[in-house]
């Protein structure tokens, strides 16, 4: 079976995959563009973790105003340029903008939370432990500083718009559908 351009050109359109990757997924999937499309995602997963040493120079700034006063930011980075003007990238920039107006993160990733905020948030859920077994306890800790990632971390907020799916999610979803490394290099959120 030939693959034609029209078809390499639309895959390439909904996935932002290179020439050599969509004609190979194409050819895979017989000239199905949405089984290709399926099969560069699966493939996307795995080249992730082979990029993750790759610059994400290239990117975009999602902002999203609420009521024309608050207004939520984020810069999101990619590899390349071509990657930066894909719609799937510049949606999930205002998804995440959204998210940020929405949710008031403080933090990017658990990475990003301090030592001595971690710290002070176990003090706090340790003064309520009074009695209880050392392993219950630990446990009791852990879900506190869960909870308190889950309020606080963006990547690790429940989506506004899909209750089943926390941010770390979508984010991975679209890195995986573009095959490229992505980050969050900032986020803003703030009254005017």
């Amino acid at each position: 079976m030939s693959i034609t351009l029209e078809q390499i050109k639309k895959l390439r359109e909904m996935s932002g995959a290179g020439l050599t990757d969509a004609k190979s997924a194409l050819e895979v999937a017989g000239g199905d563009v949405e089984k290709a499309f399926d099969e560069l995602r699966k493939r996307g997963v795995a080249k992730l973790e082979k990029r993750a040493d790759k610059a994400a120079e290239a990117g975009y700034i999602g902002t999203y105003l609420h009521n024309g006063q608050v207004i939520g930011v984020v810069v999101l980075n990619c590899e390349t340029d071509f990657v930066a003007k894909l719609d799937a990238f510049r949606d999930l920039a205002k998804e995440l903008a959204m998210q940020i107006v929405s949710q008031a993160p403080v933090y990017i990733n658990i990475e990003n939370v301090p030592v001595e905020v971690k710290e002070r948030e176990m003090a706090l859920a340790k003064e309520k432990l009074d009695g209880k077994p050392e392993e219950i306890q630990q446990k009791i800790i852990e879900g506190n500083l869960q909870k308190f990632y889950e309020q606080t971390v963006l990547m690790e907020q429940v989506w506004i718009k899909d209750e089943s799916k926390k941010i770390k999610d979508i984010f991975n979803e679209v890195a995986g559908k573009i095959g490229e490394k992505m980050e969050i290099k900032e986020i803003y959120r703030t009254t005017i």
